[in-house]
């Protein structure tokens, strides 16, 4: 019997030179109804886009996240940041988190999606989590975002622990957390495509009402 399918070590990560993600030329920050209204339209042009959520984290026992604060879309060569601060760009976030056309891919979104669910009181459709397609591959562990990067590109995606500790609360986001968002998604987005390549594209973007 052959053996489960790995990531690499860690240490082998390490030495990888480092993914070239999106630049902050790249970085599309939601702030008013005109620019949610054009970000919707580019991101549904595309139709399958990288996705996650980040929210202020919390520190005290029993304290309930008010998240998520930030989510971010990428496509394969922009990211459009919303922030939920910004109460009237709301029923855009909820359209596109709604649309049945348009595939959200992401790594790990559980979490991500019971926030989605407090915040705005809605299951959003057409999710694929990347998780569920690497163990459709064999692996039986849960391959996360840096894992599948040195899989697939040789490149070692870059998190900063101070970056996903930050306060995603904040109506000014700072270029690092811009770039951090950024490069979730669009390394979610990546990683979609590429597997694709690897395989029947029916196995990854099949019914999405059955990844949930």
């Amino acid at each position: 019997m052959s053996a489960h399918p790995t990531p690499p070590p860690k240490t082998d990560i390490a030495e990888m030179e480092v993914f070239a993600g999106l630049g902050m030329e790249q970085i599309f920050v939601v702030s008013n109804v005109s620019q949610a209204r054009f970000a919707s339209e580019e991101l549904m042009r595309a139709g399958a886009v990288g996705f996650d959520t980040e929210s202020k984290p919390t520190f005290k026992k029993g304290e309930k996240s008010e998240g998520p604060h930030v989510l971010q879309f990428a496509t394969l060569d922009r990211a459009y940041i919303f922030q939920s601060c910004f109460g009237d760009t709301h029923p855009v976030i909820v359209d596109l988190l709604r649309s049945t056309e348009l595939a959200k891919i992401g790594f790990g979104l559980s979490g991500d999606l019971r926030q989605i669910a407090n915040r705005f009181g809605l299951r959003p459709a057409a999710i694929v989590d990347l998780d569920r397609s690497f163990k459709k591959l064999g692996y039986r562990n849960a391959v996360g975002a840096k894992s599948a990067i040195a899989m697939l590109f040789k490149r070692r995606l870059t998190k900063s622990k101070s970056v996903t500790t930050s306060n995603w609360a904040a109506r000014e986001l700072s270029e690092r957390q811009l770039l951090y968002a950024a490069n979730d998604a669009y390394a979610a987005i990546q990683v979609h495509y590429a597997l694709q390549e690897s395989r029947p594209p029916a196995n990854l973007t099949g019914d999405f009402s059955k990844e949930l």
